[in-house]
């Protein structure tokens, strides 16, 4: 075997091969992520259909090895893609993203506002004209026997749920499960 003898004089910039290797262990991952997305979602992440066609194709298939090479060849075309617009998209999927928590704070303030004064209704018949305010109204009425009763908070969270179809325009797959894990503001 051959030994390649290091000149000094010559210095790689490029990065190194391990690094090379976590990068596309990296996509592989983020490739992983996307064929983990249901139908509606994966529809509104922003990728080539190539990419699309193996994702679906991933997801299409059962056998264990089969699975594995087709992650490869997704991984192997997202080298091809910028990897920043879809882990925003899976970020906001996950409510990771700032924006999105920001707007899940404000759906939560807007809530508990609800639910201390009714007075807050008059605000959002004023910022969401179709909405059906005398479901909020029952909802809200609910969630407050619900606090005094000690009783699980469902009113409470369907509640958040309206709330939050009503800013989504009545997309709201995008978010779904994410009040289960908020608490009842006490």
């Amino acid at each position: 075997m051959a030994k390649h003898k290091h000149n000094p004089d010559e210095e790689y910039d490029g990065p190194s091969k391990s690094q090379l290797k976590r990068d596309s262990a990296a996509l592989q991952d983020l490739g992983r992520e996307l064929a983990e997305l249901g139908k509606e979602r994966l529809a509104r992440v922003p990728i080539d259909e190539d990419l699309r066609d193996a994702v679906k194709d991933y997801q299409r298939f059962t056998a264990h090895e089969a699975r594995r090479r087709q992650l490869q060849y997704i991984g192997r075309l997202m080298r091809n893609v910028d990897p920043e617009p879809i882990r925003a998209a899976l970020d906001a999927f996950k409510g990771v993203s700032a924006v999105e928590t920001a707007r899940m704070h404000r759906l939560e303030n807007l809530r508990a506002r609800l639910i201390e004064d009714e007075k807050a209704l008059h605000d959002i018949a004023e910022a969401y004209p179709g909405a059906d305010l005398q479901q909020i109204r029952v909802l809200r009425r609910n969630a407050i026997k619900e606090k005094e009763a000690g009783k699980p908070p469902r009113a409470f969270r369907e509640l958040f749920r309206v709330l939050r179809e009503l800013e989504t325009g009545g997309v709201d797959d995008e978010a779904e499960g994410f009040d289960d894990g908020i608490e009842e503001e006490a």
